[in-house]
């Protein structure tokens, strides 16, 4: 009856499902798994709730699921982790700090639980999101993902696709989303110069030969202190 339940008129019955469903994913989670999808999506539901209460239960909610199902939560057919990331960014991005802490630490518990290529390919989109603080919070998510990556997984994700992300999100409005991007190609920059002797050169020729002229002086010029 949890999906039920879940989908209750009473908010204070789903606030205790929503807590069920915690102690279902931490303690009983092989039961949980042929309804994770389903649950997802009212756990999706719940966060869209004006009730902070009951936001913040289900925030709490999609932490547990990460950090027990890791990428098996990527795994529906219905969009349920698309429609639970799009709020999670949401949440990260509103002014009531709480709600926002906890967004954070969902989605940091996201990136340490999953495979970082398929969540980067998810988060993608978000980095030209109308919103400058979603773009940011994609792009912190992605800079901490990014971190995880050796040579060899950024390579599959698109070493030059990588770079020029990170190229965009330099020039955004939002210091935070500037400094993502520079972890971000401090991080390409160590992965693809680690065996190399002449470092800078090697980097600054990949540099030019992937972008514009003005984005590859920027790129060479943050790495150029290491």
């Amino acid at each position: 009856g949890l999906v039920e339940e879940l989908d209750s008129k009473d908010w204070t019955r789903v606030c205790e499902s929503l807590n069920n469903v915690r102690r279902f994913a931490l303690y009983h989670s092989l039961l949980l798994l042929p309804i994770l999808e389903k649950v997802m999506l009212m756990v999706v539901k719940a966060m869209k709730n004006p009730r902070s209460a009951l936001c913040k239960t289900s925030i709490m909610a999609s932490s547990d699921i990460f950090k027990v199902f890791g990428d098996q939560s990527l795994d529906s057919a219905n969009n349920a982790f698309d429609n639970l990331l799009l709020q999670l960014l949401l949440k990260a991005s509103q002014d009531k700090r709480f709600v926002c802490e906890e967004a954070d630490k969902a989605l940091n518990a996201m990136v340490k639980s999953m495979t970082p290529l398929p969540l980067l390919n998810k988060l993608r989109p978000y980095v030209r999101h109308i919103n400058p603080r979603i773009r940011a919070k994609a792009a912190i998510t992605i800079s901490n993902s990014v971190s995880k990556m050796g040579l060899e997984a950024m390579n599959e994700f698109g070493l030059v696709s990588l770079v020029q992300m990170a190229a965009d999100l330099l020039n955004d409005r939002l210091p935070e989303a500037r400094e993502a991007a520079r972890n971000i190609v401090t991080c390409i920059y160590e992965a693809y110069t680690r065996n190399e002797e002449q470092k800078q050169e090697s980097w600054q020729n990949f540099c030019q030969s992937s972008l514009p002229p003005i984005h590859a002086q920027s790129m060479v010029k943050i790495t150029s202190s290491q």
